[in-house]
C-alpha cells in the first residue's frame, strides 16, 4: 500500500477539519447574542454609561447618560468624557483615568459635582473600567444626590448642637485643626528657599483676602449657670443657652476686622462655648469682641416673660497659627479663662506667657513635691531670736529650703502653699518638726554649760486637721531628747482664728506638755483680740509691717509706735511674750526695746543660716542690740 512520505492518511484528521467551521459558527453566533443582549442592556439600563474609545472620545452613550446631563444621547459622541464628568479638574483623578484608559490599571472610582443643563448640581460616583476584549472602556455614572444630600443631613446632625443649633465641639475642632493647617501651609510658602518674603501680607491685603496666618479664640462659661439648673430647671436653662448663643453669634457677626465668615461660633458642652477667629488682626481685635460679648451677655435674658441675669468669664488667645497645635491654643485658652474667673468673673483676661510659665513652675513643682521629700530634697536654715535686752541669742526659727535639682534653691513660700493643697505639707511638717527638734538638741549636747536655746516650728493648720499633731509631737520630742519648752511651734493668727474642737484640742494638749504657742504674723489677720485669752498662746510675732514703719526714724509715725506699744502691753498684761520681726536697723531696734519687746527677728542680726553658724553664735559675745 502506498503513502505520501509523510506516512498514511487516516479518517479521524478529515473529520477533525470538518467540525471546526460548525463550531467557530456557534461561537460567533453566541458572541453576536450577547453583543446584542449588551448593546439593549446599554440602552435601557438606568444607570448612566457611555463607551470611550482609548482616546478618552465618547463612542456611544445611552439615554440615561443623558437624561443625567440634561442633553441628548447623540450630543454626547465624539465628546471628551473627562470634560463632561470633570475628570481634570484634579491631578490625582485625571492620572487615575489616563491610566485606565492606557490599560496600565484595571480601573478606578470617584466623586464628581456635575453640571445639569438646568444649571442644577448633582453629585455623582463615576466608574472608569475597560470593556473586555476591547481597548475601549465604559463610563458608569451613578446620581448620588439624595445619598450625598443625607449624608449631609446626618453631619449636620452630628456636627451641631441640639440646644443650641451651634457648631458643637467635633466641628469646633475640625475647624481649628484645618485653619492651623493653613496658616502653616501659608508661612511655608511664604518662607521659599529665598527666606521669607515681607512682601506676602501686603499681597494678601492687596487682593482683598485678609489672610494674616494668626489664630484668636475666645473661650468661654457662663457664671453661676448651674444655679439656674438646679432652681430653675434644665428646661430653662436650655432657652437660655439658646439665647446666650444668638448673642455671641450677633457679636461675631459685627465684628468688623475680618472678612465674612472667618469667625465660628461653638458650644463646646456644658455652658461653655467658643468663638474661633481665623486670620485675627491682633490682641486688639480680640479684647473688642470680649469687650462687646461681655456687654451683650449683661443685658437681661426675657424667657417668657421670666427675666434673668448672667455674666461670663473669657479667656482671650492671640497667636501666629504656625508653630501652634489645636491641643496647646486650647490649653492656653482654658487656662486663661481659669485666670478670668479666680480674678473675679464677669471679665475676660487676655493670655500672659509669664504667667502662665509661673503656673508650668507651679505645675512641675507640684507633681515632684512628694517624692522630694523622700529623697531628701530639703534642708533647714535657722534665723536667730535675739533677747532685745542684752543682744543674747534666746532660739532660732527653723526655715525649710528645698534644693530643687532644676530650679535651684527655693524658699518656703515657692512650695508651702502648694504642699498645703496637696496635702504633702503633712509630710514635710514631721520631717521639719524630727529635724529641727534633733538639731536643737544636738547644739545643746555641743554646749552643755550654756543656757540652751529654744526652736520654733511652723506649723500649718492641716497639719492640725490632718494628721495626728500631738503624737507627732510627743513621739520625736521622746526620740530626740529634746525638752518640751524648748520646742516653739508657730501657727498664722488666721489660722488660729476661731479654732474649735480638734484644732483647739491639740494646741491645748500641746501647751499642757510644756509645748509654747506663738501666732506668726500677728496683725494681719483679724486682729480680734478676744481669742488670745482663750488659745494657749505664749508668744505675739508682730508682723514685720509694724516694724517696717519704724525704719524712718526722721519722719517717724507717732501712730505706728502708739499701736505696737499697745499691744506689746497688752501682750505682757496676759502674760504673752513679744517678738517682732523683720528687724533691719539699730534704730527699729532700739525703738522696740525702747517700747518693751521682748525679742528680735531679723537682718540686723542674721539672715538664716546653716546649723554650724548658729552653732558658732551660742555662747560668744551677745549680737548687737
Amino acid at each position: 500500500m502506498s503513502g505520501t512520505p509523510e506516512g498514511p492518511v487516516h479518517p479521524e484528521p478529515a473529520e477533525t477539519h470538518a467540525a471546526e467551521p460548525a463550531l467557530t459558527e456557534r461561537h460567533l453566533a453566541r458572541r453576536a447574542a450577547e453583543l446584542r443582549d449588551y448593546r439593549a442592556a446599554f440602552r435601557v439600563s438606568q444607570l448612566a454609561m457611555a463607551v470611550v474609545d482609548e482616546d478618552g472620545v465618547v463612542v456611544v452613550a445611552n439615554d440615561s447618560f443623558g437624561t443625567l446631563l440634561g442633553t441628548e444621547p447623540t450630543a454626547l459622541r465624539e465628546q471628551a468624557a473627562a470634560d463632561l464628568v470633570d475628570l481634570a479638574s484634579d491631578g490625582r483623578t485625571w492620572h487615575a483615568y489616563r491610566e485606565v484608559l492606557g490599560g496600565r490599571r484595571s480601573r478606578f472610582r470617584c466623586t464628581r459635582r456635575l453640571k445639569h443643563a438646568d444649571g442644577r448640581s448633582l453629585w455623582a460616583e463615576v466608574t472608569v473600567a475597560p470593556v473586555p476584549d476591547s481597548r475601549r472602556v465604559l463610563l458608569s455614572i451613578a446620581d448620588i444626590s439624595d445619598r450625598r444630600e443625607l449624608h449631609a443631613r446626618l453631619r449636620h446632625l452630628q456636627m451641631h448642637d441640639p440646644v443650641t443649633r451651634l457648631p458643637n465641639r467635633a466641628l469646633f475642632f475640625e475647624r481649628l485643626s484645618a485653619a492651623l493647617e493653613t496658616a502653616a501651609q501659608d508661612a511655608a510658602a511664604s518662607t521659599g528657599p529665598a527666606g521669607p518674603s515681607h512682601e506676602s501680607h501686603e499681597s494678601y491685603e492687596s487682593y482683598g483676602y485678609g489672610r494674616t496666618g494668626r489664630i484668636g479664640l475666645c473661650y468661654l462659661d457662663l457664671d453661676g449657670f448651674k444655679a439656674v439648673n438646679d432652681t430653675l430647671g434644665h428646661r430653662v436653662g436650655d432657652r437660655l443657652l439658646a439665647a446666650v448663643a444668638t448673642r455671641l453669634t450677633e457679636c461675631a457677626d459685627s465684628d468688623g476686622y475680618t472678612r465674612s465668615g472667618s469667625h465660628l461660633v461653638a458650644r463646646l458642652g456644658g455652658d461653655e462655648f467658643a468663638i474661633l477667629i481665623e486670620d485675627s488682626t491682633g490682641t486688639e481685635q480680640l479684647a473688642d469682641l470680649a469687650r462687646s460679648v461681655l456687654d451683650a451677655l449683661q443685658r437681661p435674658f426675657d424667657l417668657g416673660g421670666q427675666r434673668l441675669s448672667v455674666s461670663a468669664s473669657i479667656g482671650v488667645v492671640e497667636r501666629a497659627g504656625s508653630g501652634t497645635t489645636a491641643t496647646a491654643l486650647m490649653q492656653a485658652a482654658d487656662t486663661t479663662l481659669y485666670w478670668a474667673k479666680a480674678d473675679g468673673k464677669a471679665r475676660w483676661t487676655l493670655f500672659d506667657p509669664e504667667r502662665n510659665a509661673h503656673r508650668m513652675t507651679r505645675q512641675s513643682l507640684s507633681s515632684t513635691l512628694r517624692p522630694a521629700v523622700e529623697r531628701g530634697e530639703f534642708a533647714l536654715e535657722y534665723q536667730p531670736l535675739v533677747d532685745l535686752a542684752d543682744g543674747a541669742v534666746r532660739g532660732v526659727e527653723a526655715l525649710v529650703r528645698w534644693n530643687h535639682p532644676q530650679f535651684g534653691s527655693l524658699a518656703p513660700n515657692r512650695f508651702i502653699g502648694i504642699a498645703e493643697e496637696d496635702g504633702s505639707i503633712v509630710e514635710l511638717g514631721r520631717w521639719v518638726l524630727n529635724t529641727a527638734c534633733r538639731q536643737a538638741r544636738q547644739w545643746q549636747k555641743d554646749h552643755p554649760r550654756e543656757r540652751p536655746i529654744f526652736v520654733s516650728v511652723n506649723v500649718a493648720v492641716r497639719q492640725v486637721w490632718d494628721s495626728d499633731l500631738v503624737a507627732d509631737v510627743a513621739g520625736i520630742l521622746a526620740e530626740t531628747g529634746l525638752a518640751p519648752h524648748l520646742l516653739q511651734l508657730e501657727l498664722t493668727e488666721s489660722a488660729v482664728m476661731g479654732s474649735n474642737g480638734r484644732p483647739l484640742q491639740a494646741l491645748q494638749a500641746l501647751s499642757d506638755m510644756g509645748v509654747r504657742i506663738a501666732i506668726d504674723d500677728f496683725g494681719t489677720g483679724y486682729s480680734n483680740l478676744a481669742y488670745l485669752s482663750r488659745l494657749p498662746v505664749s508668744v505675739l510675732k508682730l508682723d514685720g509691717s509694724f516694724v517696717r514703719g519704724f525704719q524712718d526714724e526722721e519722719h517717724a509715725n507717732p501712730a505706728d509706735e502708739l499701736i505696737v506699744e499697745a499691744l506689746v502691753h497688752l501682750a505682757h498684761r496676759l502674760g504673752l511674750t513679744v517678738t517682732a520681726e523683720c528687724v533691719e536697723t539699730a534704730g527699729q531696734a532700739s525703738r522696740l526695746r525702747r517700747i518693751g519687746c521682748d525679742t528680735g527677728q531679723g537682718w540686723l542680726y542674721s539672715r538664716a543660716v546653716a546649723p554650724d553658724r548658729i552653732a558658732e553664735l551660742i555662747g560668744t559675745e551677745p549680737l548687737p542690740v
